[in-house]
């Protein structure tokens, strides 16, 4: 059994770009050799994908600060340095990803083979070989790298249940979903005590078989 979270927020940064290079040719017999520093890497991206394997957003509570590796500093001989690994998170399929602070929806998962680039990584430095002129042949500088992008999120789950326990009021289906899930319903003795539906999600013999369960209010009596 796992505890079922459908709201949480976490901070993706991605990644800065790397530095270019100061670096200068060193040739056999050529006794000033000129700039030849390679541009930075560009920063990784943070992208978000739906797993299927996924029912809850609980893997978040634990970590809310998520960043994609820099971009490499560039080198001499015009190399330019490696792009920063990108980092992927995973969703539950129906995950909506919201702007925190502006409360825009940014994106909405609703098939598995969608992704979503949340944040892109800085560029890369340009090296001292783009800085030479006529009146300057040995650059001794070059640029840093770029900030990458940074969001806060809200990641909302819609979540349609697998099973729904339907009966009458008061007739123990919040007892049921309190003890087969982690999910913690209000329970008492009167009629009507859930006024909305508890979710919670079943999981036996690893992942193999898992499924999502929901309390549905009690039926009023006279309802169509």
């Amino acid at each position: 059994m796992e505890s079922f979270v459908d709201e949480v927020a976490i901070e993706v940064f991605a990644g800065h770009g790397g530095a270019g290079s100061v670096h200068f040719r060193r040739e056999k017999y050529v006794e000033f050799g000129g700039p030849d520093g390679g541009d930075g890497g560009i920063g990784g991206n943070v992208i978000i994908r739906p797993n299927l394997s996924m029912y809850t957003l609980d893997k978040y509570l634990s970590k809310r600060k998520f960043k994609a590796e820099a971009g490499f500093p560039g080198v001499g001989d015009n190399c330019s340095g490696k792009k920063g690994e990108d980092l992927i998170l995973f969703v539950p399929l129906g995950t909506q990803i919201y702007d925190e602070e502006t409360g825009d929806l940014l994106f909405d998962f609703v098939s598995d083979t969608q992704e979503f680039v949340v944040v892109r990584g800085g560029r890369g430095g340009k090296g001292n070989t783009h800085f030479k002129s006529s009146t300057n042949q040995t650059p001794r500088f070059a640029q840093p790298g770029e900030d990458g992008e940074y969001k806060f999120l809200r990641l909302s789950l819609k979540l349609l249940a697998d099973v729904g326990i339907v009966g009458l009021p008061n007739a123990g289906k919040s007892t049921l979903i309190s003890k087969i899930t982690d999910a913690h319903p209000k329970i008492a003795g009167y009629a009507f005590t859930t006024l909305s539906p508890n979710l919670g999600v079943v999981k036996r013999r690893g992942d193999i078989f898992r499924f999502t369960i929901a309390d549905i209010p009690g039926i009023i009596e006279g309802a169509s």
